[in-house]
């Protein structure tokens, strides 16, 4: 045992992120040279797992498996398709994930594959979107990776109706094409016709690509409340569900008390638009406040859940179908 412990080297795998780990090859010979005794090895250290920070960079539909992978798998609608992909990825997939739109979607899929220098393959699958919706994301991005984009940043030969990107230089495009190829298995439903695929690209992989110098990424401003909240001098709403007629109620209020406007509709689109058109709302935070609550009144109409209204975000407590008394209404 203490000869063979001697020969292990700890070595960093992209599995977990794990600190460091013994080599599971060599492990598997010592059980079976040894039997239980190998038990005695500490296979895995026991410090907590602690995820890969910077990648991907921006925020998505997906599920990352592994940093040092050459696979990208895109199932564009397929929710479905992409977790069983998942749940079957070898050690040539990095991530998999949804498409749902020709133009921002594409953008951050792009920005994605960038940050992340090993990743040489990305196989489209699964169902694009249909022609009632026309977004068509999956042969939007074969098309870019075949056609490139024009002067104007629009797809060439993309389906899509608004094949436009906007927030990628034509230096990230040209990179993109040039460092990442795309494996078109549009319509491809099974999973492990999928991870096949993906075994193949991996076995003519050509190693990490020249890393590309991407634009700085806009940061996130954390949220915050506001110091204090000012009332609308335009006044107050009052928000009803009435479930015999299935209808939502919208009362306006002069600040005085006095009630000048009352509106009904069956959803809370309805319901706001006629308060802005009428200018009923002269603040924005008033106007974020009302699409808030009129749209947890058209889901508890819905449901057939109570409905409570609440005050506005720094106040405690609630309030029932009486005046708002919240400091953004009053």
């Amino acid at each position: 045992m203490e000869a063979a412990q001697g020969y292990l080297v700890e070595r960093q795998y992209d599995c977990l992120g794990c600190e460091v780990c013994l080599p599971p090859l060599a492990l598997n010979a010592l059980t079976q040279a040894l039997g239980e005794a190998v038990s005695e090895l500490e296979v895995c250290p026991p410090e907590k797992v602690v995820a890969r920070r910077g990648w991907p960079p921006l925020p998505g539909a997906y599920r990352v498996l592994r940093y040092q992978a050459p696979v990208a798998v895109c199932t564009l609608t397929g929710e479905d398709l992409a977790a069983a992909v998942g749940g079957q990825a070898g050690p040539e997939i990095a991530v998999v994930g949804t498409l749902h739109t020709e133009n921002l979607g594409i953008e951050r899929l792009i920005q994605n594959v960038l940050a992340n220098s090993y990743l040489r393959f990305v196989i489209i699958c699964g169902p694009d979107s249909r022609q009632t919706v026309g977004h068509y994301p999956g042969q939007s991005l074969v098309a870019l990776a075949r056609q490139g984009i024009d002067a104007r940043g629009r797809i060439q030969g993309a389906q899509g109706r608004r094949p436009w990107l906007k927030n990628l230089s034509p230096e990230a495009v040209a990179h993109f094409r040039k460092m990442v190829e795309v494996v078109d298995l549009i319509g491809e439903a099974e999973a492990g016709k999928v991870v096949a695929a993906a075994a193949r690209c991996a076995a003519r992989n050509p190693g990490p690509a020249r890393p590309f110098a991407a634009a700085g990424i806009v940061a996130p401003v954390p949220g915050y409340l506001p110091a204090r909240m000012v009332s609308d001098p335009a006044g107050y709403f009052v928000i009803y569900v009435d479930r015999d007629r299935e209808m939502l109620t919208l009362e306006h209020y002069l600040n005085d008390g006095v009630l000048n406007t009352v509106i009904e509709g069956g959803s809370a689109a309805e319901l706001y638009t006629p308060a802005i058109d009428r200018g009923l709302i002269s603040r924005l935070d008033h106007a974020a406040y009302l699409g808030r609550e009129l749209a947890r009144a058209e889901e508890s109409l819905r449901a057939g859940e109570p409905f409570v209204q609440d005050a506005a975000p720094e106040e405690p407590q609630t309030m029932s179908s009486t005046p708002c008394t919240c400091a953004v209404c009053h």
